[in-house]
């Protein structure tokens, strides 16, 4: 891939991570967050597709209509997309204002099942769980924004293949996560 695609970031201290990443619309690192305009390589970001903006929004206003009288999700115009491919061999830096407003988060799978923990808590013994497939859509916004989570294990599926065909990627799984800062 070219310039502003995939590449495998470092945390804070330097470390690489077990994935390969890539930002759409705005560059979005995760040792320095919206900090600088341009990866460390010098490329900036391609842009967001409109198609991908209408299908985030989409399903902010469908999860929107199914919440109750006392819950609220705001809605987003999303301006940032960080993609992530896990691969199957190996495997919170945002705006004050976008976290204070509790703008949702939605991240879109692509290909290989996940297993997804999340809760209000670090401690793995309290942590739920719940098992992502190809084509789900998850949001946590409102009162969730803020909750812990990530992707603990990959399991192959049908799905595996088609990330490794379609995009010449190794057989893994692709997130999609729309944020807006």
């Amino acid at each position: 891939m070219g310039p502003g695609g995939f590449y495998v970031p470092n945390n804070r201290y330097g470390h690489d991570l077990r994935l390969h990443m890539m930002s759409l619309g705005r560059n979005w690192d995760p040792a320095t967050g919206y900090e600088k305009p341009c990866r460390s390589d010098g490329s900036k970001p391609p842009p967001l597709p409109n198609q991908l903006v209408h299908l985030a929004k989409a399903v902010v206003e469908e999860a929107q209509a199914h919440l109750d009288d006392d819950d609220e999700l705001p809605s987003m115009c999303p301006d940032v997309c960080v993609v992530n491919f896990y691969d199957m061999r190996r495997y919170c830096d945002e705006s004050s204002d976008s976290l204070t407003r509790g703008l949702p988060v939605v991240s879109i799978s692509i290909g290989a099942n996940a297993e997804f923990w999340y809760g209000h808590t670090r401690d793995e013994n309290k942590l739920d769980k719940v098992i992502l497939e190809s084509g789900d859509a998850l949001i946590f916004g409102g009162k969730s924004r803020l909750i812990f989570h990530g992707v603990r294990k990959l399991k192959s599926s049908w799905s595996t293949t088609f990330v490794h065909e379609a995009f010449h990627l190794t057989p893994g799984r692709l997130s999609l996560t729309f944020r807006q800062f």
